[in-house]
């Protein structure tokens, strides 16, 4: 049997090699046959969850409640230090300075990242911004969006932070952040599926241990992006998933 791997469609680009890496080092860890398959957008993606065809996934915290709640899925662990955070910003020269200067009619671009536009609108909340004042336009990737902003396309776009700061420095400079979340508690995650339950406590031993002095799994991180996983149980899972419940009220 071989298992499927697949990542949230939001990760950063740059990080595609370092999944690779990743797979392979599970493969000869972990003595199974791993096959990654990367989706081009969420769409996809959730289709292939409800086909069943997911066993473990680097999931967005959005879908982490459909996965755990709908498809048996169970958390193993997270991210060291990476929350799932957002930034709001427009071209550096817009006329708005905070987020408060931000006007009904505004013209939005953002992604089809779920918990990143949910979070995203509710920091326009404090504009009194809601869907009904402004105009969305959905682009597929953060890089499409930024590009989207310096062509004068948008007045203002939702990134995730992660995804901002890895934008091409000059790309950055020419953009301002008007506000970014500081939630710190919602964050992604790594799931393993009812198919492979019995590797769940093989998995998490090994991705824990990726970090410690003389593992050969710290070159694997860094090609991630990573610093280290954070252990994460069923009981920090429901929390993060109950408290994305209490946002979308």
């Amino acid at each position: 049997m071989t298992l499927e791997l697949t990542v949230s469609p939001d990760f950063s680009p740059e990080h595609i090699a370092g999944w690779y890496v990743f797979n392979t080092w599970l493969q000869r860890k972990l003595g199974v046959r791993i096959h990654l398959e990367l989706y081009e957008d969420f769409s996809a993606q959730r289709q292939a969850i409800a086909a069943d065809k997911v066993d473990l996934i680097y999931a967005n915290p959005y879908d982490a409640a459909m996965l755990v709640r709908e498809k048996g899925f169970v958390a193993i662990a997270a991210p060291q230090g990476k929350a799932d955070e957002v930034v709001i910003a427009v071209p550096v020269d817009s006329p708005a300075q905070s987020v408060e200067d931000l006007q009904p009619g505004l013209r939005l671009a953002v992604t089809r990242d779920p918990d990143v536009n949910l979070i995203g609108m509710i920091l326009l909340e404090s504009a009194d911004l809601t869907r009904d004042n402004t105009q969305t336009q959905q682009v597929s990737t953060y890089v499409v969006l930024a590009r989207t902003l310096l062509q004068g396309k948008a007045d203002c776009g939702f990134f995730l932070k992660e995804a901002f700061d890895d934008l091409s420095a000059p790309i950055r400079r020419q953009l301002r952040p008007v506000m970014t979340s500081q939630i710190s508690l919602v964050h992604h995650v790594l799931l393993v599926g009812p198919r492979c339950a019995d590797l769940r406590e093989s998995l998490q031993t090994l991705v824990l241990g990726m970090a410690e002095p003389g593992s050969d799994g710290r070159a694997t991180l860094q090609a991630l992006g990573l610093s280290g996983w954070d252990r994460q149980d069923q009981e920090d899972t429901e929390f993060m998933i109950d408290l994305m419940d209490t946002l979308m009220v």
